[in-house]
């Protein structure tokens, strides 16, 4: 039920966004307008620096989307793969955003990428923004297990923009909100998690986690936050 209203959301969301709008189509909006090139910049940057990717590195982005931030990860290192499981997030990716050999986006679940990737090897680095929240407690640990165990080449994670738990009011503030909707990974944010639950999730899955400082100009830093997974 998750993976279904997540995918029309995005699904919807790309529907509703012109055709060059490519933030505007992965829910990167603030009250419906596009957040600045700045704002985006911030992103990658953050990834960048929690990844120390380097230019021999291959990446591997999951829930990566319509490829829009993947494209700039690329551009600093090898290459890699995009996964994502909307179609036409995936066909915008496509269109737009390879720009050499190496680099692809797939269409497929995340978890059942990780399950079955016939070169797991080929990657040193990973990265999940805007996505692990929409994943369930069981396919949210069952995806870092793997990536553990099968990606034996990959050093890092960065896991970004996750809604924290125990700064809920400072997004909604006085606004109604449904009951235990930081629980629900079927929602327009996903599911709220602590740091103290990210960094417990992480050790049991053999990961030691550090929380990354959002730069204080991020729209969304008042109530979001950065991990990342080392081995």
């Amino acid at each position: 039920m998750s993976k279904a209203f997540v995918r029309n959301l995005y699904e919807s969301y790309a529907g509703a966004s012109g055709p060059d709008d490519f933030f505007g189509q992965v829910k990167h909006t603030v009250a419906g307008k596009t957040v600045s090139d700045e704002q985006i910049s911030m992103i990658v940057e953050a990834v960048l620096r929690g990844l120390a990717l380097e230019p021999a590195d291959r990446i591997l982005d999951l829930c990566c989307g319509n490829g829009a931030l993947t494209t700039r990860f690329f551009a600093a290192c090898e290459g890699g793969l995009g996964i994502d499981f909307s179609p036409t997030l995936i066909g915008v990716a496509n269109k737009h955003f390879v720009r050499r050999p190496q680099e692809s986006f797939r269409l497929q679940d995340v978890l059942d990428y990780v399950r079955c990737a016939a070169d797991p090897s080929l990657f040193t680095k990973a990265v999940c923004h805007g996505g692990f929240q929409y994943l369930p407690r069981s396919d949210a640990q069952e995806l870092l297990e793997l990536l553990h165990r099968r990606f034996t080449n990959v050093q890092r994670v960065f896991l970004g923009n996750l809604p924290d738990r125990n700064r809920i009011d400072a997004f909604f503030g006085t606004r109604p909100r449904a009951a235990n909707v930081e629980h629900e990974a079927a929602s327009p944010l996903g599911i709220w998690r602590s740091i103290d639950e990210v960094e417990a999730l992480s050790a049991a899955c053999g990961w030691t986690a550090t929380v990354r400082p959002m730069d204080p100009g991020y729209y969304a830093a008042h109530y979001r936050y950065d991990v990342v997974l080392h081995r």
